[in-house]
C-alpha cells in the first residue's frame, strides 16, 4: 500500500485508517504511555490510636536504567505527610525529615520501622486497622502514583523486631 497516494485519495479516511495502515508494531505502540519505572509493593501504615501520627512503609521497585528520587508523598487522608529517616545519632533513635529518597536504577528500597518511612500526621478523620488510605507518590521522573496502604495495628506485621525496631525512641505514653 502506497501510503501518501491512498491518503490523497481519499478525504474521508480518518485517523483509524492511518494507524491501520502502519505495522502493527508500530500501531499500538505509537502513542502508548511509556511503562512506569517504579512501583510499589507491601504498602501498609502503622497505626497508632487518639490520632497520632501514623508510619506508612512499602517497597519501591525501580525497573528503569537510572535512579529516580521519592520527592513527595500526600493523602487526602492525612492534613500533613512528611518523608522522614530514622537513625541513631549519640545512642539515641531520632527522626529526620528527608527531601527525596533515590531508589537505585533496577533496584529497590525498603521503608520500614527504624528507617525510612512516610510520617501521616493530623488525621482528617478516624482512620482504623484494616482501612485502606491512598498515597500519592511524586518522584523526580514527574511520574505519581496513587498506592492504596493497608492500615495496621503495630505488631500486626514484621515491623519491630524483624526490621531493627526503633529502640530508644519513646512511645506515646512511656517515660523519657
Amino acid at each position: 500500500m502506497n501510503f501518501s497516494t491512498s491518503w490523497r485519495a481519499s478525504g474521508r479516511r480518518s485517523c483509524l485508517a492511518l494507524l491501520a495502515a502502519l505495522p502493527l508494531g508500530l500501531a499500538t505502540t505509537a502513542f502508548a504511555q511509556p511503562p512506569a519505572s517504579v512501583h510499589v509493593s507491601e504498602a501498609w501504615i502503622r497505626w497508632l490510636p487518639a490520632g497520632l501520627p501514623a508510619g506508612g512503609y512499602m517497597i519501591l521497585h525501580n525497573d528503569s536504567g537510572h535512579p529516580v528520587a521519592l520527592e513527595q508523598a500526600s493523602s487526602p487522608d492525612y492534613g500533613q505527610t512528611m518523608l522522614h529517616h530514622s537513625e541513631m545519632q549519640n545512642g539515641t533513635m531520632r527522626m529526620l525529615p528527608v527531601h527525596s529518597v533515590e531508589i537505585p536504577a533496577h533496584g529497590q528500597l525498603e521503608f520500614k520501622p527504624g528507617g525510612y518511612h512516610i510520617m501521616l500526621m493530623q488525621p482528617r478523620h478516624d482512620v482504623h486497622p484494616g482501612d485502606q488510605v491512598p498515597v500519592t507518590l511524586r518522584f523526580s521522573d514527574g511520574e505519581q502514583l496513587r498506592v492504596p496502604f493497608e492500615v495496621r495495628k503495630p505488631g500486626a506485621s514484621s515491623d519491630m523486631q524483624e526490621h531493627g525496631g526503633m529502640q530508644g525512641m519513646p512511645m506515646p505514653g512511656q517515660g523519657k
